[in-house]
């Protein structure tokens, strides 16, 4: 379905050897059989992949095959994860807000005092876990304003050992 234009293979890292040696196969050849399919498909697609894991020390591992690495390495970015990039928090707070008000015809907000929380938290699920959080707070807040009983321990705990953020 992805032929003639763009696909996106979040978390390479996680494939098995196999299903690396099978992509590549795909890569290289620029076609597929599809299963129980009686013909190959010629492709023409796009493919962009992402990953949290360090492909070179993969590689290096024996976890992350070499040649499916320079196949898919043509231009790289990376991304600071989103404890190194704070400043992201409240924008993304908002697009998160908007986003679900949106959805459902309301206008909540949050405190400051949760947005301290925010910024204090060092993040290990990035981007994906601020979301879950946010939208968690959302669903478990009644009224229009998100305070701190609305977010999980964890996300607390870190503002009340960082009294600089209070």
């Amino acid at each position: 379905q992805a032929n003639g234009s763009t696909l996106f293979l979040d978390e390479i890292g996680d494939l098995t050897l196999g299903n690396q040696a099978k992509l590549l196969r795909v890569l290289q050849e620029r076609e597929l059989r599809r299963i129980g399919g009686k013909e190959n498909i010629k492709l023409d697609v796009r493919i962009i992949t992402a990953t949290n894991k360090n492909l070179e020390q993969e590689m290096a591992a024996g976890k992350f095959r070499q040649d499916l690495y320079y196949r898919l390495n043509v231009i790289t970015f990376t991304i600071p994860p989103l404890r190194d990039r704070l400043t992201d928090v409240p924008i993304l707070v908002e697009h998160f807000l908007k986003r679900l008000n949106d959805a459902h015809g309301n206008k909540k907000g949050i405190t400051q005092e949760v947005l301290n929380a925010l910024l204090a938290y060092t993040w290990p699920g990035n981007v994906r876990q601020l979301e879950s959080v946010i939208e968690r707070a959302y669903v478990m807040c009644e009224n229009e304003t998100i305070g701190t009983e609305h977010i999980p321990d964890e996300v607390k705990q870190s503002s009340q050992t960082n009294p600089s953020l209070k």
